[in-house]
């Protein structure tokens, strides 16, 4: 049998197997149970790795050893395979958000926060500027922004782009109303997909003539998008600028007819 190079490269991402465990996984699927030296001939792995391979591939639950001589492997469903493989990434992702959210507590953290204090103490507000790169990047900053706000946050976007990051942030907004923050939601888009939101998140979104994507929380922090939704990697800039914020403000409400 001629195992597919592309096939190999393909199934050793997915898996997260090595070169030769992809090769000998493949191979003892393709005859369900087989000696090492059988698979070896399959595979074109050397004999004298295969039965270490083999036994890698037993330990994280790719083959079963049939009892017997001489010594057979018997090759898991792949089904069984990729459930194990979720089970235990979940397993593992569960272990890593504990320690994660036990880490506030050390006094490890508590000195970086220190470091973190005494570091931008000294910075002038208006000099905070930074860009992020990537989708998750900006959606992380976006939900720390809402849920920094105290008294008010504007929120000026496309109806798609909001149900995009939705899941992320509507926790957060709806939170931030609970803590009496005045919430202005002004969206681009067809209006039955507005009122379709406001049905469901009792925001009471507006319709907004501005194609600006950008999020303002107490007139002071902005994040706001420079790349359009259709770029293939997202690019956004925050900073603190109470002016500049004040005057973003003023565009949006102006452009939903609702100029204070």
């Amino acid at each position: 049998m001629m195992i597919k190079q592309e096939l190999v490269k393909k199934i050793k991402e997915y898996f997260n197997l090595n070169i030769y465990e992809t090769k000998v996984w493949i191979a003892l699927l393709s005859k369900g149970i087989a000696s090492a030296g059988e698979i070896a001939t399959i595979s074109g792995v050397p004999r004298s790795r295969t039965y270490d391979v083999l036994e890698s591939l037993e330990k994280r639950g790719f083959a079963i050893v049939k009892i017997g001589k001489p010594v057979k492997y018997i090759a898991v469903k792949p089904i069984e395979v990729l459930e194990k493989m979720k089970s235990l990434t979940l397993q593992e992702a569960q272990e890593k958000v504990k320690n994660l959210s036990t880490l506030k507590e050390t006094t490890e953290y508590e000195e970086l926060e220190a470091l973190h204090r005494s570091g931008i103490s000294p910075i002038k507000t208006h000099e905070i500027t930074g860009s992020l790169r990537g989708r998750s990047n900006i959606v992380s900053r976006l939900r720390e922004l809402i849920q920094n706000a105290k008294n008010e946050l504007l929120i000026s976007t496309s109806v798609f782009d909001f149900e995009d990051k939705s899941r992320v942030l509507l926790p957060a907004i709806e939170q931030a109303v609970k803590n009496q923050v005045k919430v202005t939601l002004a969206l681009t888009g067809p209006i039955d997909k507005i009122k379709k939101i406001a049905a469901r998140t009792n925001l009471k979104p507006l319709s907004c003539e501005s194609e600006a994507r950008l999020f303002v929380a107490d007139k002071t922090e902005v994040l706001f998008m420079i790349t359009s939704e259709k770029s293939d990697e997202e690019i956004g800039i925050w900073l603190n600028s109470p002016f500049f914020a004040q005057s973003l403000s003023g565009l949006v409400e102006t452009g939903t007819g609702r100029k204070r």
